[in-house]
Order: C-alpha cells, then structure tokens, then sequence
C-alpha cells in the first residue's frame, strides 16, 4: 500500500512540474563542443569536422552550416579535431583542411574552438602506396624490417615530369614519441613558418623523373634485392623498372639495410642521398613514419641540403643528432602522416595541416602496406573504363577499408585506369592492407 501512495505522489509531483525544467536525458554528464572554421575565403557549409576522442579513439563527425559551424555534444574527456572540405569554381577546386590542439571538455559546459583552415593544391604525382612495417620470418619470431617501399603514381591523364624529386621524413622517428615542437597552445613550432621539417638526411633521383599517365614508379627504401629467398613473406625487388635508394658513399652504407642491388635493376635507377646526420642507414620508421615527396626545384637538393641556412633544429637543441632541412610548404608533392596501431592514446601529429590533415594507423611485422583509397566517381566516369573495373575489394585491416569497394590492382591488371583520392589528409585517403600490392 506504501509502493502506490509513493508512486501516486512521484506522479502528481512530476505532473506540476514544467516539462523543460526536467533535465534531457542527453544533457547528462555531457559537455558542447562548437567549431566555427575560419580562413575559408567563400562558402563555408558542408564542411566535414571529426572530433576524436584521444583515450578512446571514438571519431565523431558533423558538418558545418553556411557559417562555418559545427556542433558536437560528447562526454567529458580529451579530444582531437580536423576539418577537411571544398567547393569548385570556373573549372578550379579549392580544398581546405585545418586541425585543432587538444580540446578539453568538460560536464555541463560548452567549449569554442576555432580552426584556422589552410588552402591546399593537388599534385599529378601522388604516393600511392607505403610498405614500411616489414615481415616476419618464416619461423614467425624474427622481424624483417630491411624490405621497405614506397610507389608513386601519376593521378592524371597527361604525362608528368619532376626535376629534382626528393623524399624525407619527419621528427621525431616515431609518432608516439616524445615531440618537443609543440608550443603551450598545443600547435606546432613550425606551423606558422611555412616549412616542414626532415630529420637525417634525404634522398633524390638523380635525373628527371617522367612518369606516363596512370603509371606508378616503384622505389625501393631498403633492400633492393629479392628478399623471398630469404623472407617468403617479403618482397622481390628484383625488377628492371624499380629504383632503389642506394649511394654507399653518402654515408647510408649499413650493408644489412643496402646489399647490393640486383643485379637487374640498372645503375641510372640508384637514388642519390645527402646525409648531415651520422646514421648509417636512412632512419625510416618502421612503426610510425611520416613521410614527405618534394621537389627543391630550381637549386640541386644536395647544394640545399647543404646550406646551412636551411637548417632548423628539434626542439631548438642545436647539435648534430637534432639538425633537420626546413622543406618549403609549397614544394611539397604529397605526404603521408603514420601512427602505430598499438599507441592510440599517444600519438601526435608530426605534419601541419596545410600539409596533411590527417593520418592513418598501421601494425608493422605484418606484411601490411598503407594504400591511397580509390575516388570512385572519378574512376567510374573515365569511359576507357566500363567492363573493367573490379568490385567487392576485401584486404582492408581491422575494418578499415577502400570504402570506394573497387580492387584497384585487380581493375589495373584488366587494363582500367585508377584515378586515386587526393584530399590531403591521410585519414580519409589511405587504408591500411593485409597484403602489400608488390606480393601478388
């Protein structure tokens, strides 16, 4: 008899209650994040903005309004956020992407954040697959981490030439480190200088590159030998048309890391490499890199390299273990931000926005490759294509996948033409892969 009058009390107490004095079961322990993105010089609806939560990895997403606002409402916690987007106009594509610091938020709060958007161009040549994280032996305990690759790809239909093309990669080595060039707002040193840095030492082509339409250039990292005679899980790089990064008297001469080529691929293919650091091998991260493609244009990269006034230091030391090469923004082709699968929490991005608004995760020993997701609607379109583009793509890793669902080498293997995705942000343009495309 208790139980009812109590229930008929709660019932005649809340019906003289006003309804909106209740509070929204989705306002509970819940805090507002708003994004407003500035720097847009037009319109600024249909902005895609991810909010990703640092602990968890939970990604959230919205878009803007033609103000340029997006609105969230999350738990409490750290947060992430980037923006990417576009619009065309007479025949021209603006793309923008913008990152934000950390974002604390917090019960029953609302927290402003402003991203200062970056206009980016598109580039003929693109990476469009990176294979760094090695193998494991055949006995499945030792690591193979001496077979890297990266393969460039012309994503237009007329020819590109590129002189004095370059690679480098970022500080630290691995992006779960501890990154000393990050300010007290959470923004990186260098993102208002407009360079990038590259750590150890870079690697050119000692000519000019030209590269057909829809081709790719494969260029071996490390290991330029048939590597399955060893490693059954590796790569065999035993091929005429690939380059490989091999110039002993550049200092790179660990002998593990540089055997000497095969004996197919011809001494004209062998890059070029300047060191200032004193590694003995190119320090690429087998965990976490990121990974840079420009070009130094109208001076030799080893006379650049060279002076002394390019040079910037991590973290401000000033010795020869933290020297890097200021790169200019605007002579970097294509990028790609790395992080380590099993360092979620800790990560942070090495590449500014302008740059590379994203990243991509990998687990290494695997046999794994990062590959450039296809733009379906671009492929779909190229008339030279109908009856030979392959569906129902499955090598993606752990749920991630080419959400275009087009098998880009099995379509290239029956003639088609890829056109491959190019927003400039790692996160949206590439997936990671069971199985590097140089294995068949």
């Amino acid at each position: 008899m208790k139980k009812i009058y109590l229930l008929f009390f709660l019932v005649t107490l809340l019906a003289g209650c006003k309804s909106d004095s209740l509070p929204r079961i989705d306002d509970i322990s819940t805090g507002e994040v708003v994004i407003t993105l500035t720097g847009l010089d037009g319109q600024a609806a249909d902005f895609t903005v991810q909010l990703r939560n640092m602990q968890t990895n939970s990604i959230f997403t919205a878009q803007t309004n033609a103000e340029g606002v997006a609105e969230f409402r999350t738990t409490p916690g750290l947060y992430e956020a980037s923006a990417t987007g576009g619009y065309a106009s007479e025949g021209v594509a603006y793309n923008f992407n913008g990152t934000s610091g950390q974002i604390t938020v917090r019960t029953n709060q609302t927290q402003q954040v402003t991203i200062t958007m970056k206009s980016i161009r598109t580039s003929q040549l693109v990476i469009k697959e990176l294979y760094s994280g090695g193998c494991l032996a055949d006995d499945g305990t030792t690591k193979m981490q001496c077979d890297k690759y990266i393969v460039l790809y012309n994503n237009s239909a007329q020819p590109a030439t590129l002189s004095n093309l370059c690679f480098g990669f970022l500080t630290p080595y691995n992006a779960q480190a501890t990154n000393s060039n990050y300010n007290a707002q959470g923004r990186l040193t260098y993102e208002s200088e407009g360079f990038t840095p590259v750590l150890d030492g870079i690697w050119y082509f000692p000519a000019s590159l030209d590269v057909a339409p829809y081709s790719q250039v494969v260029v071996n990292i490390h290991g330029a030998i048939d590597n399955t005679q060893a490693y059954s899980q590796s790569v065999n790089f035993a091929h005429e048309e690939y380059y490989c990064m091999y110039d002993p008297e550049s200092g790179y001469n660990n002998t593990r890391y540089y055997p000497t080529p095969s004996a197919v691929i011809p001494s004209s293919h062998y890059l070029r490499a300047y060191r200032w650091s004193q590694s003995n091998a190119w320090p690429l991260s087998v965990a976490s890199p990121a990974l840079l493609v420009f070009q130094t244009h109208d001076i030799s990269p080893a006379l650049y390299a060279s002076n002394m006034d390019n040079a910037w230091y991590d973290g401000g030391e000033v010795r020869q273990t933290k020297q890097c090469m200021k790169v200019p923004n605007d002579w970097i082709v294509d990028a790609i931000e790395v992080f380590a699968s099993g360092y979620k929490d800790s990560s942070k991005k090495r590449l500014t926005a302008d740059v590379d608004a994203g990243y991509v995760w990998l687990t290494n020993y695997q046999g794994h490759s990062l590959y450039r997701n296809v733009d379906q609607s671009a492929t779909e379109t190229l008339p030279e294509n109908a009856g030979k583009l392959v569906y129902g793509y499955s090598l993606g890793v752990d749920g991630t996948t080419d959400p275009s669902g087009i098998d880009a080498e099995a379509s290239i293997r029956q003639g088609a033409h890829i056109v491959y995705q190019d927003t400039n942000n790692s996160t949206n343009d590439f997936h990671e892969r069971q199985l590097c495309s140089l294995r068949k």
